[in-house]
């Protein structure tokens, strides 16, 4: 496979907000190692996408909501739901971009996880899997036929992210020394093994060089 970025491929940068790096209400560790490889990977790409996970309080996916206790579950309408603390908080600190996030000629922003009923790890729809953030219909109108990914968490919205990536139809390639996982209860284990069965190229910065 030739991995030369082209104007036919996008990178899509999931998540790398305040909340999900070091200090953050849901800090995934070494998160913000993610950033300057982020940085590096979107100069070579013409077209960049950034997801932002943007709750309104009290979001169904929160344990406060539910008197419950973070990474507890509870059944949904659309299926079983791990809780976490509140995070990516429209409109505070923690919802915000890392701040050495630095992609200016990044072409738009999808946010996700609006709907206060349904959670959204993943960029393209969200986890009812039937409501679509935009993001297929975007990529769709540049062109682009192979997504490259990375961000955080490798295992919930970078994982999600491409699992969609590929039932729209497109190439999905995921830089892994570009993520950062959480690992609940052998969850990167379990992410990476559906990667290679749907086909997800899985790579390394060195790859691209």
């Amino acid at each position: 496979m030739d991995l030369t970025p082209s104007d036919r491929d996008a990178l899509v940068v999931v998540d790398v907000q305040n909340d999900f790096c070091p200090g953050g209400a849901l800090a995934v560790t070494e998160g913000d190692a993610v950033v300057p490889l982020a940085n590096a990977l979107g100069r070579r790409f013409r077209h960049v996408i950034l997801t932002q996970d943007w709750h309104p309080a009290g979001h169904a996916s929160f344990a406060s909501t539910h008197g419950k206790t973070p990474f507890e579950t509870v059944e949904l309408s659309y299926g079983t739901q791990v809780l976490w603390p509140d995070h990516c908080i429209q409109g505070t600190n923690g919802a915000e971009f890392h701040p050495g996030l630095d992609i200016p000629h990044a072409r738009a922003v999808i946010r996700k996880g609006l709907n206060p009923a349904v959670d959204s790890y993943s960029g393209f729809r969200e986890a009812d899997r039937v409501s679509p953030t935009g993001l297929a219909g975007y990529v769709g109108d540049l062109g682009v036929d192979r997504v490259f990914l990375c961000g955080l968490a490798t295992d919930f919205c970078v994982a999600w992210t491409a699992f969609d990536a590929r039932e729209a139809g497109l190439e999905v390639v995921v830089v892994e020394d570009a993520c950062r996982g959480i690992d609940l209860d052998g969850s990167l284990a379990r992410a990476r093994a559906e990667m290679d069965a749907r086909g997800i190229v899985r790579i390394a910065m060195r790859d691209l060089a």
